[in-house]
């Protein structure tokens, strides 16, 4: 199979997922063999681009969304039968949008990611901070979203210093530090 078709072939069989939200395909019960490298880079700005030409359809991206998995420090897109590690510069998610609801001890933070996932930060989705200090949230089976630019500020202005010296603020019930 040509490169360029490759891509196209794993889209056809994804068809039947598009437009899934509540249920996930169940990429974790998915074992093919390694199909190959595909020239698919996730970059740090959260594009997608194949073969140097950004993929702008957005059915597409959530699609491939859907199969994204990660095993070690490598990311794959899966199919029951075909398995095709790509790139990613960064993390594979951008948090876009957050959702805040009620003041104070009752506050909740729902997060929105730049392909329609969505977590409520709580007891069980807690911000976490990367090496490098920038915060993050874990989507699903390893798959993290970086805070965008808007969204980091946005929660930085509910934040107040916590005795660890580090910025924190509620939601859920339960302390997210954001640095």
């Amino acid at each position: 199979m040509e490169k360029s078709q490759d891509v196209m072939a794993l889209a056809a069989q994804l068809g039947k997922f598009e437009g899934m939200k509540a249920q996930l395909p169940p990429v974790n019960d998915w074992n093919p063999a390694l199909s190959g490298d595909m020239d698919m880079i996730i970059k740090k700005d959260g594009s997608w681009v194949h073969e140097g030409d950004a993929i702008k359809r957005e059915k597409l991206i959530r699609t491939f969304s859907t199969i994204l998995k990660r095993e070690g420090g490598d990311y794959y897109l899966l199919t029951p039968v075909e398995k095709w590690r790509i790139q990613v510069e960064d993390m594979p998610f951008l948090v876009v949008l957050a959702n805040i609801v009620n003041e104070g001890e009752g506050q909740t933070i729902t997060l929105m990611t730049n392909v329609g996932d969505e977590v409520t930060l709580g007891t069980k989705q807690c911000l976490k901070l990367s090496s490098d200090s920038r915060p993050y949230v874990e989507i699903r089976h390893g798959l993290n979203a970086r805070l965008n630019r808007n969204v980091y500020y946005q929660l930085a202005e509910l934040a107040q210093e916590g005795l660890s010296g580090q910025f924190e603020f509620q939601s859920g019930g339960k302390s997210q530090q954001i640095g």
